[in-house]
């Protein structure tokens, strides 16, 4: 026998949702959704109205369904916001290059101007050549700290306010998860903040409208609006620490379903002592954009790849300090060997 919405509306329930258990038909699901993330915006205040918003778009399920909502949005309760995707190529093949595609469909569906930015034309190297470098064991690390440079980069050069990412519920859970199990204090507070930034600290701020959105939903609400993404898994993910946490996380979902909000809480009443010392964000002596070293981490590493030294940043720093300075005595006994051969 049918099951009736759960809104009262009159039609007959399509499904229960993974966040709520509430019995909805496919429109109250879409209304529910939408009104839940537009509720985020307003009562966090992520936006003011005649501001310019890059949206990060990889051509995923959430960068794609983060754009639809926020066009939706923007139009229905009249934000004022100036709506442009920028997205980052990573040099990938078989997989950026095929998801771009898919962003340039998001640019034709919904008017926005598109700016794509690759690390060839950032750093001088794409992802295949550096995994080609290092191996499939730290490659993440290079795609995160350059990725996250790269969204800057293209947010200054776009001159945006602010740059709006698709992180999601469950994202955000399972960097709580992986912060614990590194004892990353500093990270682990900032993780759950749904803007990051300001521009009193002269970076662009960065924010989550999908904050509270169930990852499960998202694919969902993809699915019925007959949203065209990008469904396929980086050819270099199997190996992330992230699809530990990930996993994990699955397994938490299946005997409490609630474990990702419970996680996200959690880390938003999380209190660090004041003892603990904390790094101070600011900005790099070398590339000038903001970081909490000196140099910056992509700077680091950018320095390792070009030194043909692809582990300087990887590790700590006294031992990337150790490895280049054996390289550069190397370089003067190897400079005196050709100066005592004349």
């Amino acid at each position: 026998m049918p099951v009736s919405c759960g809104s009262k509306c009159g039609r007959n329930a399509f499904m229960r949702r993974p966040k709520t258990g509430d019995v909805l038909c496919k429109e109250c699901f879409f209304l529910a959704f939408e009104t839940e993330i537009h509720n985020t915006i307003q009562q966090e205040q992520l936006f003011r109205p005649g501001e310019k918003v890059a949206i990060a778009a990889s051509g995923g399920k959430d960068s794609t369904v983060l754009a639809h909502v926020m066009n939706v949005l923007n139009k229905r309760y009249n934000y004022g916001l100036d709506l442009v995707l920028l997205s980052i190529d990573e040099g990938i093949t078989g997989y950026r290059d095929d998801s771009l595609k898919t962003v340039a469909q998001n640019r034709d569906d919904y008017g926005m101007p598109l700016r794509v930015l690759s690390y060839q034309e950032l750093y001088g190297w794409t992802m295949d050549r550096i995994v080609a470098e290092i191996g499939r064991t730290n490659n993440c690390t290079f795609c995160g700290v350059f990725r996250r440079q790269a969204l800057d980069r293209g947010a200054r050069l776009m001159e945006v306010d602010c740059v709006a990412t698709g992180h999601n519920a469950d994202d955000i859970a399972e960097t709580v998860i992986m912060n614990i199990l590194r004892g990353d204090t500093a990270r682990l507070r900032r993780c759950c903040d749904i803007k990051t930034g300001s521009k009193a600290a002269d970076t662009i701020p960065r924010v989550k409208p999908l904050k509270y959105s169930y990852e499960k939903e998202i694919v969902m609400y993809a699915h019925f609006k007959k949203l065209v993404y990008f469904s396929t898994e980086c050819v270099f993910a199997p190996n992330a620490y992230r699809g530990h946490a990930r996993a994990f996380l699955k397994d938490l979902e299946k005997v409490r379903p609630s474990a990702i909000m419970d996680i996200i809480h959690a880390g938003e009443q999380l209190q660090i002592k004041g003892t603990v010392k904390k790094p101070v964000r600011g900005v790099c002596g070398r590339c000038g954009f903001v970081s909490s070293q000196q140099p910056c981490k992509a700077c680091v590493l950018l320095e390792g790849l070009n030194r043909g030294l692809p582990k300087l940043g990887i590790g700590k720093k006294s031992k990337g300090e150790r490895m280049v300075a054996l390289q550069e005595q190397q370089m003067r006994e190897k400079a005196h060997m050709v100066k005592n051969d004349f």
